[in-house]
């Protein structure tokens, strides 16, 4: 069969800018929405008068039949058909024939593919915010569990303060609440229908564009027809919002390959998210964290990628535009993958708190703690921070800890130190003092878990 655009051509395409042009191996798992974009399309042109209520029937039923048919297996896609656009239209002229011909009325592909690509983002978005939430669930249980369990924690990968564990996969949680609600705010600004902005300029046809905007589930339908067939802000918005979605996950999983070593052993990953070496039998790999760090590299390509794409291209529409599909559903299908593995390997995942505990003596924890404390007795922060700090160089020296110091030593460090101006140095109530606003105090934590969770359920059924 000819192309469907090919009346002023003498000559076919050649065989290899044919495969060169084609989207079709691609573009093909749209195939319900493009189905869904030209019922919805049909319905209008016969409330208009613009086919018969009985032409309209036709179209539809064979595009149900059609739909079937690629799910079931019995239609084939080649290069020949270009695009799925192309590819169902065809096959629903060689079923209806004229008929068939009038579903393009109206509309081109440069606003077809919009809406298809738009209706697929959308349900794709509806999949990871799920993805994410189930995510959040097993953040917040896990927080819930650990919620005054004691860690170390660090800046510049040194030690720095005592935390909790609740406080830190609490962290993480707001991260992740950030990429839900970036998802909601793309999706709620790519919620406006292109369909009926035809080829750039609308149509003499007198269509209805809130109808089928409505029947697709739009909000309304777009302003503009020279924007809407060239805009793909939307999918440089999602792929934004995947990437630093997938920093937060490269975060998370570096800190478990880290963790799992023998020099932290600092967490237990279940073996169910790890492999063996094909060579040394005692292994066992954290290879699932580590491909979660390596996979955001991908999505942050597809972004890149999409955004070059679109640098120089003029108004309106323009062929290069047909890239951008392929990063879109890179970074779908490996969005999703990796939230799903995430959740399931924290869910699986234990703190070993006997190792962690060990390293409660290493790095003067508690040394901001101390500073606070002789604040509150009088002396400028800055002032109270030089003496801590010569506490710790003089410990270092002496190879001995803050506990250890005895009146004569406080009194070669500053002349102003006494034992008695001492706060309780223990780890448990460093941490328990830590009740500020956003703190790691085990009160404030669970503050902060209860906030949690209802900011989840309050989202679940949106």
């Amino acid at each position: 069969m000819a192309n469907l655009w090919s009346g002023r051509f003498e000559k076919g395409m050649d065989e290899i800018v044919e495969k060169f042009n084609a989207s079709i191996t691609f573009d093909n798992r749209m195939y319900a929405c493009d189905i869904r974009g030209s019922i919805a399309h049909v319905r209008m042109l016969a409330k208009q008068g613009i086919v018969t209520k009985q032409e309209s029937v036709q179209v539809i039923d064979a595009l149900e039949k059609i739909k079937a048919d690629i799910e079931s297996g019995n239609i084939k896609f080649n290069v020949k058909q270009e695009d799925i656009h192309m590819a169902v239209e065809g096959i629903l002229i060689d079923m209806l024939g004229d008929t068939g011909k009038k579903l393009h009325t109206a509309r081109s592909r440069n606003d077809q593919c919009q809406v298809d690509g738009r209706m697929y983002l959308k349900d794709e978005i509806l999949n990871i915010r799920y993805k994410l939430i189930g995510l959040e669930n097993a953040l917040i249980n896990k927080a819930d569990k650990y919620s005054d369990k004691i860690a170390v924690g660090f800046t510049h990968m040194q030690h720095a303060q005592p935390i909790t564990l609740g406080f830190y996969l609490m962290a993480y949680f707001q991260m992740f609440k950030r990429d839900i609600e970036r998802l909601e705010d793309t999706y709620n600004r790519m919620n406006y229908c292109p369909l009926g902005s035809c080829a750039l300029a609308g149509t003499t046809i007198p269509i209805d564009r809130y109808m089928t905007a409505h029947e697709l589930g739009f909000a309304a339908p777009t302003e503009n027809a020279m924007d809407s067939v060239s805009d793909r802000d939307y999918i440089l918005e999602f792929l934004g919002a995947a990437s630093i979605s997938m920093m937060h996950i490269s975060r998370m999983a570096e800190e478990f390959v880290w963790w799992n070593s023998q020099e932290f052993s600092y967490i237990a990953i279940d073996d169910s998210f790890c492999t063996g070496s094909s060579i040394m039998p005692q292994k066992k790999n954290p290879d699932m964290a580590e491909l979660l760090r390596g996979k955001v590299g991908r999505v942050y390509g597809d972004m890149i990628q999409m955004f070059t794409v679109m640098k120089g291209t003029p108004l309106a529409y323009n062929k290069d535009f047909q890239e951008d599909k392929e990063g879109m559903f890179d970074a779908i299908d490996t969005w999703k993958d990796s939230l799903a593995i995430l959740a399931g390997m924290i869910e699986k995942t234990e703190f070993r708190l006997d190792k962690i505990e060990k390293q409660f003596s290493k790095g003067f924890l508690n040394a901001t703690d101390i500073a606070e404390h002789f604040v509150k007795l009088g002396l400028p922060f800055r002032s109270a921070h030089e003496i801590v700090g010569k506490m710790v160089k003089y410990c270092e020296h002496h190879n001995c800890r803050f506990n250890d110091l005895k009146e004569d030593d406080l009194a070669a460090i500053d002349p102003w130190l006494t034992c008695e101006k001492f706060p309780d140095l223990s780890i448990k109530a460093c941490v328990e003092a830590r009740t500020s606003f956003g703190g790691t105090a085990p009160s404030e934590v669970k503050r902060q878990i209860l906030v949690g969770q209802e900011w989840l359920d309050s989202i679940k059924d949106k």
